[in-house]
């Protein structure tokens, strides 16, 4: 599923709007998705967004909107925690800040001090700087990981926009990553050179503990799979893994389930990669969930990543390379490591 009209309704009872975006044209189109509301001008979405004593968990239970401009630098170099998928000029950007999930295991929860949403309407901007980038070399840009875009997508547009762009753009190849299963997905306007669409898949015991709110295993397979069909470039994203005692039997199972489902051999690759998070975010994230079993493992830190002890990652890890081996070539599996 992606999000649905009553959802939206009840969730945005505020939304914050910088005054030099409140003529702009994305701004006045999502306000009228929200008549409801109640719309407070701000000079700067950090006045909002970066006020002291904001309680993310909490906060996620009645999330605003915060409309602004996003000014500076847009689109940054990939960070040591994500992959590059083998490519030389690998970046990321973020049109939007916070996600609609609630995945306890999220990096979001450590990285900013609100669990509000803030959606730049600029986007033309952003493009722009993709476009500068592009006189010098090819591009991989990933425009969905401070959120999950495609959950959003009946609101903002904002994959069909960066879809669009993809497209009249050699040279630049985009992913949006999501955890959503809505037909708003499996678009054909996706189907073009440019973009792939990564789907995070998890065994759907970690889905019921820690992905609150996400879709369920089956909608998302069922929406990997028509997304094949309407022709478009799909990637499987089996990544956090995240450990419990009987990872084999719930990893092989949600393995076996991906391949009654997925036509394997139309996969463009996939990732595989432990949980981890910079140890700043993690300290963050164990005062807010103090109950959570994924936040509270006793995590190492590696330069300044936390995550499993080595033995124990390699082993989730080969676990499932092995079984996926199976089914793909060894050069379509890439596997994080702090090298990457």
């Amino acid at each position: 599923m992606s999000l649905n009209r009553d959802y939206f309704n009840s969730f945005c009872s505020h939304i914050y709007i910088e005054q030099s975006v409140k003529s702009n044209p994305r701004t006045q189109r999502i306000l009228e998705q929200f008549p409801n509301a109640q719309q407070i001008e701000i000079s700067h979405y950090k006045d909002v967004f970066c006020r002291r004593g904001q309680n993310y968990r909490l906060q996620h239970r009645g999330q605003s909107l915060i409309l602004a401009e996003k000014k500076g630098n847009l689109v940054y170099t990939g960070a040591a925690a994500c992959q590059s998928f083998g490519n030389a000029h690998f970046y990321y950007t973020s049109c939007m800040m916070n996600c609609v999930f609630d995945c306890e295991y999220c990096y979001l929860k450590g990285m900013y001090p609100s669990a509000n949403l803030v959606i730049f309407v600029n986007l033309e901007d952003f493009f722009a700087e993709v476009e500068e980038k592009l006189k010098s070399h090819p591009v991989y840009l990933c425009v969905s990981y401070d959120t999950d875009l495609l959950a959003f997508e009946r609101v903002l547009g904002y994959g069909k926009e960066w879809a669009a762009f993809a497209d009249g753009h050699s040279g630049l190849e985009i992913e949006i990553r999501t955890k959503s299963a809505g037909d708003i997905v499996w678009d054909s306007f996706f189907a073009c050179e440019g973009v792939v669409l990564a789907f995070t898949l998890s065994p759907q015991e970690v889905i019921d503990a820690y992905e609150h709110g996400t879709p369920p295993l089956r909608q998302r397979l069922s929406c990997v799979a028509k997304a094949q069909e309407a022709g478009i470039s799909t990637r499987l994203c089996f990544d956090p893994v995240i450990y419990c005692p009987d990872y084999k039997l719930r990893y092989g199972e949600l393995l076996d389930q991906v391949f009654s489902i997925v036509d394997m051999e139309r996969i463009k690759d996939v990732s595989v990669g432990s949980f981890r998070a910079p140890k700043d975010y993690l300290k963050k994230m164990r005062k807010q969930y103090p109950d959570s079993a994924v936040v509270q493992f006793p995590y190492e830190n590696a330069r300044g990543i936390c995550q499993y002890p080595k033995e124990l990652a390699e082993e989730m890890e080969e676990f499932l390379v092995c079984r996926l081996k199976e089914r793909m070539r060894k050069e379509q599996i890439f596997v994080w490591n702090q090298g990457d």
